[in-house]
């Protein structure tokens, strides 16, 4: 029974935030479009507010986690070196809500703001998260932080300089894109040099003793994906 539950409630939220999608370029992720949803959308009022308690806010956290389960199912397809792996995921994240390119420009607009700073910051965390899991990384020390941390900062640091591309295809974001990725390479060639060296052996001595008890999360997603 709560599998059939589940299921409904997927297609209700389904359903309005696909009717909100239409409002959110003249009305941002607000009430004013939430309620215009539930009355385009046809589902009952009272489960559409139980499902978007917050409105808005719970409208564009859901536009966002639905765009990364999109991108989780894709990611088995993906080929090559973990490097090419990782470009394509990011540049396909892109690509799913290309069609939707005001709706995620008013979602940065809304997590930007210093009472959501936190939630944007999470959903941007579960997209690379779902990247790393879905590329079968298998670190369970520091590096799964490190990982997840470097790559938040490319990913929306791309999302942002795709907002204002208006080259055609997106060929300036895709070089953005491949420079950013160019460079956190580097990082890693230089910190593999390091790591038989003098000073990496102090380190791990001292402060790196600290991060030895470092581990991975037992319950992997990030705070604010229940419900979405």
């Amino acid at each position: 029974m709560t599998d059939t539950v589940d299921d409904w409630h997927d297609i209700a939220r389904n359903a309005v935030l696909d009717a909100a999608l239409i409002h959110v370029a003249f009305d941002g992720w607000s009430q004013e479009t939430l309620l215009r949803a539930i009355d385009d959308s046809g589902v009952e009022a009272a489960l559409a507010h139980a499902l978007f308690p917050r409105g808005g806010v719970d409208l564009a956290l859901a536009f966002h986690y639905r765009g990364d389960r999109k991108l989780s199912e894709w990611l088995p397809t993906v080929e090559g070196g973990m490097t090419a792996k990782i470009t394509q995921a990011v540049w396909h994240r892109l690509e799913l809500v290309a069609m939707e390119k005001e709706a995620v420009r008013r979602g940065a607009t809304l997590f930007a703001l210093p009472t959501h700073v936190s939630e944007g910051a999470s959903a941007i965390w579960n997209t690379a998260d779902t990247i790393w899991n879905g590329l079968g990384d298998s670190s369970t020390d520091y590096n799964w932080y490190t990982k997840r941390a470097t790559l938040s900062a490319v990913y929306s640091a791309t999302m942002l300089y795709w907002l204002g591309d208006t080259s055609a295809d997106h060929e300036d974001t895709r070089e953005f894109l491949d420079r950013r990725i160019a460079n956190v390479m580097q990082i890693e060639k230089a910190k593999a040099r390091l790591r038989g060296g003098p000073l990496a052996r102090m380190f791990a001595q001292g402060p790196g003793r600290v991060l030895d008890h470092i581990r991975a999360p037992v319950s992997r997603p990030m705070p604010g994906r229940t419900g979405q």
